[in-house]
């Protein structure tokens, strides 16, 4: 959650980052995949003393339900003091590992239009902007994304 928070800071309304909790956050996870019909692989990164510093989710695109080739990455995050260590780059490329093994071709991930340092990430590990567009709401404030795509 921290990493979401540092993330997002500047881009979602501080009133929505100030209001989340690890308890409300974990619930809300374990009732989505609790009720996710679809197979998701959740990956994390530990440190030297098995303290996790990063996570990342996948399974596929929820965009399109016929299209069994294509998979999206869900989440990465990596602690925020941890960020430009490569420990996200490796998450990526476990991702993608797991995304072969599961018969993936194609990835899709949505990143914040103004998270221009995802946005970089992505880019750099050969991810381009398709077109597509969403708005999602935080606190009353539209917050856009734009959609990211990957052939493996």
């Amino acid at each position: 959650m921290t990493g979401w928070q540092a993330a997002y800071a500047g881009i979602v309304p501080r009133s929505f980052l100030d209001g989340m909790t690890v308890e409300a956050d974990v619930q809300q996870r374990r009732r989505h995949f609790a009720s996710s019909k679809e197979g998701m692989t959740n990956l994390v990164a530990v440190d030297t003393l098995e303290q996790v510093v990063g996570w990342a989710c996948l399974g596929r695109f929820r965009g399109d339900g016929t299209n069994t080739a294509t998979g999206e990455l869900y989440a990465l995050y990596v602690q925020p003091s941890l960020v430009g260590s490569g420990i996200g780059r490796t998450l990526l490329e476990a991702v993608h590992s797991h995304a072969r093994t599961d018969g993936f071709r194609l990835m899709l991930l949505w990143v914040l239009t103004d998270n221009s340092r995802a946005r970089r990430f992505y880019e750099r590990a050969g991810y381009v902007a398709d077109g597509a567009v969403q708005t999602d709401d935080y606190d009353g404030a539209a917050v856009s994304e734009v959609r990211y795509r990957r052939t493996l």
